[in-house]
């Protein structure tokens, strides 16, 4: 039995009454469990596996393969902030998949993790901006160990791109919503000289 801090990236159907559930976790990486009857609804994981909760889990390692099995979760933070808008949903989903491409499954990397946990933490406080996603775009080339400064400061997400081959295709339709939001943002600023 191994305990870790998780966030909850994915999960799927396995059968009737099991999910598939991917993690990002402090120290064990990004790693996939067996929530075996998690679908029951006397389930004891009822209620603690959802998309960008975070928890204290407690897994069993498989031996054949890299599909652990979940034992005991313990919801800490289900950022709740996040699902108060269309607009942080859809970007807390593109943060999950960048890290889903930048990542390989069972390495362990604590910055990644702390990274995901900070945008969260935004997320919930704060509608999403450009500036935020490029920020989170930056700080994933530097721990994925893209070392052209300069192309990072200019546009991380090319620089992301290069290394892992594609991004998300979801970045597309949010950056465009972040710009009709942040273009409807300016436009209630009030005019120079003007109270605000």
């Amino acid at each position: 039995m191994e305990s870790t801090t998780g966030i909850l990236l994915r999960k799927r159907k396995l059968s009737d009454t099991s999910l598939i559930v991917h993690w990002c976790t402090n120290s064990l990486g990004c790693v996939q469990t067996v929530a075996k009857g998690a679908r029951r609804t006397k389930s004891p994981f009822a209620g603690k596996l959802d998309l960008f909760f975070e928890a204290e889990i407690q897994i069993a390692r498989g031996r054949k393969s890299s599909l652990h099995t979940l034992r005991e979760v313990s919801l800490t933070n289900p950022f709740p902030g996040i699902r108060e808008s269309y607009l942080r949903i859809q970007a807390a989903s593109y943060f999950v998949e960048l890290i889903e491409i930048c990542t390989e499954s069972d390495h362990h990397d604590p910055e990644l993790f702390a990274l995901l946990r900070r945008a969260f933490s935004y997320l919930t406080a704060n509608e999403p901006t450009r500036r935020a996603v490029s920020h989170f775009e930056t700080e994933l080339a530097r721990i994925a160990g893209v070392h052209d400064v300069k192309a990072i400061k200019q546009n991380p997400a090319v620089a992301l791109a290069s290394l892992f081959g594609r991004l998300p295709q979801s970045r597309a339709p949010l950056i465009k919503a972040l710009s009709s939001s942040d273009a409807m943002n300016e436009s209630k600023q009030p005019c120079q000289g003007e109270a605000p």
